[in-house]
């Protein structure tokens, strides 16, 4: 009874699509979140009769043959790219990519991290770092007696001071970007590593190379959709649901066999 267990790999597909569509609709308020798709393939056939073999009757080809499905797997999770809505905060250090690109930051094990959260801190020292304290790349430095903080669409960093007119120029913000944005590898928290898919980071200045360019005072708002992410639910549900019958179908089957006398 191959149904039991092609039903049973139905219904662990479902489960998954359910699981990564709930994190979707638990990250729709999370800063630069994209959501992912669930991508599915058929399991390998039991090839009963090959397609193209001959017949022992009369010689004649098999035009399509008896191939027997054996369920399904999960193929992938993407990463569903897509810009999110700018909201403005009027935050001195919050900074929205309008476009390609990501914020390079540094991990405490000294690797380099990749993000699109723009909610940008000064620590005690001064540093620019993101919310869990990660120092932006390169380095950028807030003097104390700065009075202000400007950033411009180009991703130049200005400080105003009481005693001065000009600004002094701190630093220069740069973005990153790979030949495969999927491939980047999730961490949590904002934050993604390079990975053999995605290929080498290829660091520019914003605005430059087909990067996108600097949005200071605004933040990127999550680009999940709730609609969409509830009526994806809805079909997931329904899939389990039938998959769930097909395994009630197959023991009642089973049941009818074992009590013929």
């Amino acid at each position: 009874m191959r149904a039991l267990q092609i039903a049973a790999t139905g219904m662990s597909a479902q489960q998954t699509r359910v699981d990564v569509i709930s994190n979707n609709l638990a990250n729709m308020s999370t800063t630069g979140y994209n959501p992912r798709r669930a991508e599915f393939a058929d399991l390998q056939y039991q090839q009963a009769v090959r397609p193209g073999t001959l017949t022992a009757t009369n010689g004649a080809m098999v035009p399509a043959g008896v191939q027997l499905g054996l369920g399904v797997r999960p193929a992938a999770v993407t990463v569903m790219l897509g810009q999110g809505t700018l909201n403005q905060t009027n935050g001195d250090l919050d900074v929205a990519i309008d476009g390609y690109g990501y914020l390079e930051v540094t991990l405490p094990s000294g690797v380099s991290a990749y993000t699109r959260d723009g909610s940008l801190k000064r620590s005690a020292e001064g540093q620019v770092v993101t919310s869990d304290g990660y120092p932006l790349v390169p380095d950028i430095t807030i003097p104390q007696d700065a009075r202000s903080i400007a950033i411009n669409a180009n991703g130049e960093v200005f400080a105003y001071f009481n005693d001065r007119v000009e600004p002094e120029n701190l630093g220069q913000i740069t973005l990153a970007n790979f030949v495969n944005e999927k491939g980047l590898e999730a961490i949590g928290s904002n934050l993604f590593l390079e990975s053999t898919a995605s290929g080498a980071p290829q660091v520019a200045t914003p605005g430059e190379e087909g990067l996108g360019t600097i949005r200071a005072g605004y933040l990127e708002e999550s680009s999940v959709d709730p609609v969409r992410e509830i009526a994806e639910l809805i079909k997931a549900q329904r899939g389990y649901e039938l998959n769930s019958k097909v395994i009630t179908a197959a023991d009642q089957m089973l049941g009818t066999t074992v009590q013929v006398r």
